[in-house]
């Protein structure tokens, strides 16, 4: 009987639904979804089945809803497993546990060979490991030239003032091969006894691209100083300046002398910018199907319009930057991750101190993305003094929801023109400032701050930008007329910030969940300018907290010069005035500190 039960069980699931499964994970097909699509997938999940002879296990399904979900070919209707998704979020997969350990080491033995050869330039010692490294003697004072290259000589050589070569073997440890003057053609070689880690990529440029160069410099012993580099022909054709590759070699050279090496950060891919007719249609080839179907069918059409010759100028080029604007925009689904609050919460804190009602009240705002998935229907309206943290918990959020952001100020903004854009029909014509957002972050989920917006509404002749707002603001679509083609705004966000909310209309109110903030108190501003004020600007000053030190009562009385002042940007901008004076006193004075006290802060201040 019981064998016979589960057999009868098996059939049931076979005979299961796709929509079937999907209701029972309270989720459904999107209404957007082309109906050949929606027959390919339940021809997959049919296909699954049956190959699995109707037991199919918990876990493949999660797995085929996850691939629905993640390329927003399903939405939720009602509740999610959200703890299930948590502890999905939360377990490690056991390569990607090995592939971090490895990082660290490679972290960790980078950093101890940072330190030794730290250790040996304070020895006066070359690092062995490695001969791109900045070398104790690149100011060699008898030679009255910056040296950035030092080559080992042979015992016995000498080697004159200027040598010809070229440089040899850039995948590895760089030499310098150059004539050495006898009565027959031969070439010496002279190895890399260290170099000025600025023009490292430049001796590497120039032997790949095999390009000889004449070397300046003295010899010291065994060592050959070179201070200068210019490009010349060949050796053996007679050493004559190239003018056109010494030209660009001399400027990469002052352009070195006079950089600094940027600090190292991660390197992310750049976005690739399709300009080109022919790569544009490659990609529609290719990834046709990532697009929505309306813009499809646009970009097919800008496509005919950029490549016919015999077509007005203006509208080729207008096409294929339109074309070319709107393919960096990655299209993505607008099913977005639950939130951690308690993550949600440590990002405000960062971002600002005090507040505390603001930020359950945002946390609250956006939390229900936990059960929906989707982004609020009302965007957030900040509301308050200037200078009280406003545009810090925009781009706070942006970061809770993992998805770029993007600024623009209504107060500059006095023709509707400059959000929609231009139509085409005008040689000078150029798509609107949302759409340069979209096309610059490469998103379509993306948050938009909107500053001023007390100031958008400026009535005039060619209509109110606050209008064209609206049409942003109910996520039912953007039109640009330099596009001429309706955006998805699903995964957009808006946040508002305004000074004084009753400047703004109603119809434009009403589509934001506004949220009053308050100026700080006095007990508040005292703790921002002592904990957080003061010692920012002494860490950009680049100075010790001992060497600027305020008293208790001078931050009282501090705070009661700027009472009548809304915000803490005063109090930044005093602290920066404490701070610069007393570094002058350091500077002029040879003092190794400076106290300041009510009356001497107070004087200053108002000075």
């Amino acid at each position: 009987m019981d064998e016979e039960e589960t057999r009868e069980g098996a059939r049931m699931e076979k005979t299961k639904t796709i929509e079937e499964v999907l209701g029972e994970n309270g989720l459904a097909f999107s209404p957007n979804m082309e109906a050949h699509y929606m027959k390919e997938l339940e021809g997959i999940w049919n296909d699954a089945c049956a190959e699995s002879g109707g037991e199919v296990t918990d876990a493949q399904v999660d797995e085929y809803l996850d691939v629905l979900k993640k390329m927003g070919l399903v939405i939720p209707v009602h509740r999610e497993e959200l703890d299930r998704e948590k502890a999905r979020k939360q377990a490690v997969d056991p390569e990607v546990a090995r592939m971090r350990h490895a990082l660290a080491e490679e972290r960790r033995k980078e950093a101890q060979a940072m330190r030794e050869a730290e250790d040996r330039r304070e020895e006066g010692k070359p690092n062995p490991d490695s001969v791109y490294r900045i070398f104790p003697v690149q100011n060699k004072t008898d030679l009255k030239h910056q040296v950035f290259l030092i080559l080992t000589v042979p015992e016995g050589v000498d080697i004159p003032h200027h040598i010809s070569g070229g440089f040899m073997n850039p995948e590895r440890a760089l030499a310098f091969e150059y004539y050495d003057g006898g009565p027959k053609f031969h070439m010496s070689r002279l190895q890399m006894t260290g170099a000025d880690i600025r023009f490292r990529k430049m001796f590497s440029w120039l032997g790949i691209h095999h390009i000889s160069v004449r070397l300046s410099g003295a010899q010291d012993g065994s060592s050959f100083y070179v201070y200068g580099v210019k490009a010349v022909d060949p050796p053996k054709d007679g050493g004559g300046l190239t003018t056109t590759e010494d030209n660009f070699l001399q400027y990469m050279v002052e352009r070195l002398r006079t950089s600094i090496i940027q600090a190292a950060e991660e390197e992310v891919p750049d976005q690739m910018a399709m300009n080109d007719l022919p790569d544009i249609v490659n990609f529609m080839d290719c990834c046709a199907d990532t697009l929505p179907a309306n813009i499809r069918q646009w970009a097919r059409k800008n496509i005919v319009i950029a490549g016919q010759e015999s077509g007005n100028p203006d509208e080729r080029r207008h096409a294929k930057r339109a074309l070319s604007m709107m393919l960096n925009i990655r299209w993505k689904s607008s099913y977005f991750d639950p939130i951690d609050p308690a993550e949600a919460r440590r990002i405000l804190d960062e971002e600002l101190y005090g507040l505390e009602k603001v930020k359950q009240r945002v946390i609250e705002t956006i939390i229900q993305i936990n059960r929906t998935h989707t982004l609020p229907s009302y965007g957030l309206l900040l509301a308050g003094p200037a200078g009280t943290g406003k545009s810090q918990i925009a781009y706070a959020v942006a970061r809770i929801l993992k998805i770029p952001s993007a600024v623009f100020d209504m107060s500059t903004v006095r023709d509707p023109e400059a959000l929609t854009g231009t139509s085409r029909i005008y040689t000078n014509a150029r798509p609107g400032r949302i759409m340069e957002a979209f096309s610059a972050t490469g998103s379509s989920n993306i948050v938009f701050v909107i500053n001023e917006l007390d100031k958008a509404d400026n009535e005039n002749q060619n209509g109110n930008p606050a209008d064209t707002l609206l049409t942003l603001l109910d996520n039912l679509g953007f039109t640009d007329n330099y596009m001429e083609c309706q955006i998805p705004t699903g995964g957009v966000y808006p946040i508002a910030t305004a000074n004084d909310k009753n400047r703004i209309s109603e119809p434009l109110i009403s589509r934001f969940a506004v949220i009053d903030i308050p100026d700080y108190t006095s007990d508040e501003k005292k703790i921002i300018f002592r904990d957080y004020s003061m010692p920012k600007v002494l860490r950009r000053m680049g100075m010790r907290k001992e060497e600027c030190r305020v008293t208790q009562e001078a931050v009282d009385a501090i705070i009661d010069l700027y009472k009548n002042r809304p915000g803490c940007r005063d109090l930044e901008q005093a602290a920066e005035h404490l701070a610069g004076n007393a570094l002058y006193e350091i500077e002029t004075q040879k003092v190794s500190e400076v106290e300041f006290d009510a009356e001497k802060a107070v004087r200053l201040l108002r000075g």
